[in-house]
């Protein structure tokens, strides 16, 4: 770093987080930033911008988009001036709640574009699935990994890139059938490539920033490719809206777009001058790119952010092992009992909630016992099913 950028803090902490990046002197003004990136992310555009104002401090606090997104609507009480994350319906929900402070640019600006798929280690010999619908062969059961979007903004994302392409019946059909493939549910997006590194599991379900930036892994991104918006917005409550504003013109602006394109970043810009002009596209990223893609909402996402959140948590991750466990027995079930067999696939596929009915639900702890009950009912009469069908 140069003379007057020091870093004061210690390590990032995401299990405790509440461990802060300092950047500037300490007699400056300290702009604060709360966001869902790692410091290798953040770090190069931060250290960029306090070269440019050495009169401000950067703070930074890493913490997953639904943590950081409920403590905004909290009320901030620790004046974050800055959010900056990549689930664009994070900003669309902080925006309703009136939490964002509109500066002439919109109540949120989008600095950067991502694409969701899967990541495999280089050493891998076996296959990989070629789209999304290959996640559900049986060659890749027990061999992927996702993480909790309750935990991760980015798993919200993949699951809204699903429904969204799909629709709400398919779309949570296809989810419920991949439920059955997990090897895992992670707590956190770094947790799911960690894994992936270290051959605990063969797939990991990611988005393209974060995979491309690992030298030991491969990327593919699921077809159609579908571009969603990174934002950066400042907060109502924020202690310097006018540091803000710099730092979120600065992301914006060409020198702040191009660092985008580090090694250890790899975002695609918005800037379309810079994207034209980046030869450290990988062949991966020019391919997604010039593919056919499919529109993201985000306003969608955020009207249905709690119920897919909490869906997925009753449908899927609080009996995952009995839900994964049953496809299992299913595929082994002979095929001379292929009428059967299709009934039990249509109850382990079925989202029983329409989204209308979803989007009535009190947004409470009650609703999730509610669907988790009736989720645990209809496994449990699956397995009886099946085990009529295992004794004949």
């Amino acid at each position: 770093m140069g003379g007057h950028v020091a870093r004061v803090a210690g390590k990032w902490s995401a299990l405790l987080g509440a461990a802060f990046c300092l950047v500037g002197p300490a007699t400056a003004e300290e702009l604060r930033i709360i966001t869902s990136y790692q410091e290798e992310v953040v770090e190069p555009m931060i250290e960029a911008f306090a070269r440019q104002h050495p009169d401000i401090r950067v703070r930074v606090l890493n913490k997953n988009t639904p943590a950081a997104v409920s403590e905004m609507i909290a009320g901030n009480q620790r004046r974050f001036d800055l959010f900056w994350a990549s689930a664009p319906e994070a900003f669309v929900v902080l925006d309703e709640a009136g939490r964002l402070l509109d500066q002439g640019r919109g109540p949120y600006a989008d600095f950067a574009m991502s694409a969701l798929g899967w990541s495999w280690h280089v050493s891998r010999d076996d296959l990989v699935p070629e789209d999304w619908d290959d996640l559900l062969s049986p060659a890749f059961a027990g061999q992927i990994a996702m993480s909790h979007p309750m935990r991760s903004g980015t798993m919200h994302s993949l699951l809204e890139t699903i429904l969204q392409q799909r629709g709400w019946e398919e779309g949570w059909a296809w989810v419920l059938e991949l439920a059955g493939q997990l090897n895992t549910i992670s707590a956190r997006s770094f947790g799911v490539l960690d894994g992936v590194e270290k051959e605990e599991f063969g797939i990991g379900l990611t988005i393209d920033f974060l995979a491309l930036t690992r030298d030991d892994l491969h990327f593919r991104y699921g077809t159609p490719v579908t571009l969603i918006p990174a934002r950066i917005a400042s907060l109502q409550g924020g202690r310097h809206p006018e540091s803000a504003d710099k730092f979120v013109g600065f992301v914006l602006s060409e020198d702040g777009q191009r660092i985008l394109l580090h090694p250890d970043i790899m975002r695609i810009p918005v800037d379309p001058r810079v994207q034209a002009d980046a030869p450290q596209f990988s062949d991966t990223v020019k391919a997604a790119l010039s593919s056919e893609q499919a529109l993201y909402d985000p306003k969608l996402a955020a009207s249905r952010y709690w119920q897919v959140n909490h869906l997925f948590e009753a449908f899927v991750a609080r009996d995952l092992l009995f839900r994964r466990e049953l496809w299992r027995r299913l595929g082994r079930l002979p095929g001379r009992h292929a009428a059967e067999i299709a009934q039990v696939r249509r109850l382990l596929t079925l989202m029983p909630l329409s989204e209308e009915q979803a989007r009535h639900a009190a947004p409470e702890q009650a609703t999730v016992l509610e669907w988790a009950t009736r989720s645990y009912a209809t496994l449990s009469e699956v397995e009886a099913l099946i085990r009529d069908l295992e004794e004949r």
